[in-house]
C-alpha cells in the first residue's frame, strides 16, 4: 500500500522504551492501553531496530537518515547540529511547517537543524553532553582512581515510587503538544505540517508516581532471564561493565516495576495527544508514526540501561498509523530508523534529492509489500569508555555482532533463539553464515579504521576540554547517567 495523498504526520518518540515493554506485543504484564490502541489503527513493525544503542547519535541517525560511521555523531557528547541534512530541513525549505516539543537532544539550542520552531527542547547538558564518556583508552598513560562513567547498579539502585523532573517535563510536552493541536486545528495550515513530540520516559532514573508503579509490584513478577551467575558475559561488554556491583533481587523487582511503571505513565501522554488530534478534527488527514530512539536492557543478562547489541537493547517499538498503513496489521520486514527519513518526505509529499543518497526505504512501500526475509538492519555502538566499536547486522533470521581490536565475534538465530543465548560464530555449521556477514558488513564500513576515526575524534574533544583529568574534574564528578531538564523547562 502506497501513500495516497500529503497529509500532515505526527512523530511520537518515547525515550529507551522496550520493543517487547507493549501489550500489543504481547507482554504480559505491561499495561498500555494506548499504543495497543494505535497498533490496532496501524501497521506494527515487528523488527524494528535502533542505528546505535544509545541516545545522541540514534537520534542523529534518526535525523539525518546516515548510519553513525557517515554522520560522525559518535556518542553523548557529539550532539545534532544542523552539520548534515535533516528531513526538517526538506520539509521548511518546501515550505511546510515542521516543529518540535520535547526532547531533542541536540548540541544546543538556535542550531539550524530544520526545525522551524523547537518548543521546550532538552539538548546536552552545557551544550557538550558527557564528555568524559569518550575516554576509550586513547590516553594509555591516564589512570584514573575510580570509575567516571555510570554503572550499572547506579541506574537501578535509586528505582522506587515517587516523581522525578523527567515526569514533570513530560507532562509539559504532552501539555505542549495538545494546545500546538488545537491551534493547528483552529489555524489551518496551506501544506502538511510534521509535528515531532517527543518524551523522555520511560527512560531512568526508574521513579515513576506511586499510582503507576504499585500494580506492578502487586504482581509479583519473575525476574529478568540471564541474569544470574551461570551466564557468562562477553568479554567485550564484560570489560566495560567489569566494575559494576551486583544488584540484589529486591532492587531488581522494584527497577522492573517502575521502568513498567513509566511505560504506562508515558502511554497515557501518548493517549492525551492522539485523543487531541481526534478531537481537533484532524485525525482523517493526519498520519502517527510511534517510535523510540533504542531500547533498555530491563535486567536481563544483569544489565539496565542500553550501550550493548543484544536485542533489549537494540530492538525498538515502531507503529505507524493513518492512510496508507493497513489497520491491525504486522510487518515482519526488518526496519530501522534510517526509514523514517523517506517516510516522513512521501507522508506531507515532498519530493528531495537527499533521499537518493540516504540508506532507508519509505515505511508506506516496506508495509504495502510482502515480507522481505533479507533486508537487513544495522548498528554501532563508540562510547561510553567501550574497548573498541560494536556492531551489529540483522539479516534474515541471523544477527551477527562484531567486536573491533580482538573480542570474538557473536552470531545468533534470533528464529530458534529469540533470546540469545547459544553464540554460533564457531560454530562449523554456520561457517557459510558467518563468512556472508562479514563481507556483507565490511562492504558497508571498515569496522578497525572506523574504531580508530571515532576514537580520534573522542580524543580530540577531550584534549578540547584540557585532556583527561580536567575532564574528569569538571565533568565526572556528582556525574549522572542522564541529562537532567534544564530549570526554565519546568517553570
Amino acid at each position: 500500500m502506497a501513500a495516497t495523498k500529503p497529509q500532515n504526520i505526527l512523530i511520537i518518540m518515547a525515550d529507551e522504551h522496550n520493543a517487547q515493554a507493549m501489550g500489543c506485543a504481547g507482554h504480559p504484564f505491561v499495561r498500555t492501553p494506548n499504543l495497543d490502541a494505535l497498533a490496532r489503527r496501524g501497521t506494527r513493525f515487528t523488527n524494528a531496530y535502533t542505528n546505535s544503542p544509545i541516545c545522541v547519535p540514534a537520534r542523529a541517525s534518526f535525523h539525518t537518515g546516515l548510519y553513525v560511521h557517515d554522520n560522525e555523531y559518535w556518542d553523548n557528547s557529539f550532539g545534532y547540529d544542523g552539520r548534515i541534512r535533516a528531513w526538517a530541513h526538506d520539509l521548511a525549505d518546501a515550505g511546510h511547517r515542521v516543529e518540535s516539543i520535547g526532547k531533542l537532544h541536540f548540541q544546543n539550542g538556535g542550531l539550524p537543524t530544520g526545525f522551524n520552531r523547537e518548543h521546550i527542547p532538552m539538548h546536552l547538558a552545557n551544550g557538550v553532553g558527557m564528555v568524559q564518556g569518550s575516554i576509550r583508552g586513547q590516553f594509555p598513560d591516564f589512570k584514573p582512581q575510580k570509575s567516571f562513567t555510570p554503572s550499572i547498579a547506579k541506574i537501578v539502585s535509586g528505582a522506587g515510587p515517587g516523581d522525578s523532573n523527567y515526569i514533570l517535563y513530560d507532562r509539559k510536552i504532552a501539555e505542549r503538544a495538545v494546545h500546538w493541536l488545537e491551534d493547528a486545528a483552529a489555524k489551518p495550515d496551506e501544506k502538511p505540517w510534521c509535528l515531532f513530540v517527543s518524551f523522555v520516559t520511560p527512560h531512568y532514573p526508574l521513579r515513576a508516581p506511586a499510582e503507576y508503579v504499585e500494580p506492578y509490584l502487586a504482581m509479583k513478577m519473575p525476574l529478568p532471564s540471564l541474569a544470574d551467575d551461570s551466564y557468562a558475559r562477553h568479554p567485550w561488554w564484560a570489560a566495560k561493565f567489569a566494575k559494576d556491583d551486583p544488584v540484589s533481587a529486591e532492587t531488581t523487582r522494584m527497577g522492573v516495576a517502575c521502568y513498567l511503571g513509566l511505560c504506562t505513565f508515558m502511554d497515557e501522554l501518548v493517549g492525551n495527544v492522539t485523543k487531541a488530534l481526534d478531537r481537533s478534527g484532524l485525525a482523517d488527514n493526519t498520519r502517527i508514526l510511534y517510535v523510540s530512539d533504542h531500547g533498555e536492557c530491563l535486567g536481563k543478562r544483569g544489565l539496565w540501561g542500553k550501550s550493548v547489541l543484544y536485542r533489549e537493547a537494540t530492538e525498538i517499538p515502531m507503529i505507524a498509523a493513518g492512510d496508507g498503513f493497513a489497520a491491525n496489521a504486522l510487518c515482519d520486514t526488518t526496519v530501522s530508523l534510517l526509514d523514517v527519513y523517506p517516510t516522513v518526505l512521501e507522508a506531507t509529499g515532498v519530493n528531495s534529492a537527499a533521499t537518493t543518497k540516504r540508506p532507508g526505504r519509505s515505511l508506506f512501500a516496506i508495509a504495502g509489500e510482502p515480507e522481505d526475509s533479507e533486508r537487513e538492519a544495522f548498528s554501532e555502538y563508540h562510547a561510553m569508555a567501550s574497548p573498541s566499536g560494536a556492531y551489529m547486522l540483522r539479516k534474515g533470521r541471523y544477527k551477527y555482532h562484531y567486536y573491533a581490536t580482538g573480542f570474538d565475534p557473536e552470531l545468533f538465530d534470533i528464529v530458534a533463539d529469540p533470546d540469545e543465548t547459544k553464540n554460533l560464530a564457531r560454530d562449523p555449521a554456520h561457517a557459510d553464515v558467518m563468512g556472508k556477514l562479514e563481507k556483507r558488513m565490511r562492504e558497508m564500513l571498515d569496522p578497525e579504521a572506523t574504531d580508530i576515526k571515532a576514537k580520534a575524534a573522542q580524543k580530540a574533544l577531550i584534549e578540547r576540554h584540557g585532556g583527561p583529568d580536567a575532564v574528569i574534574e569538571k565533568f565526572a564528578t556528582g556525574a549522572k547517567a542522564y541529562t537532567d531538564v534544564p530549570a526554565e523547562l519546568l517553570a
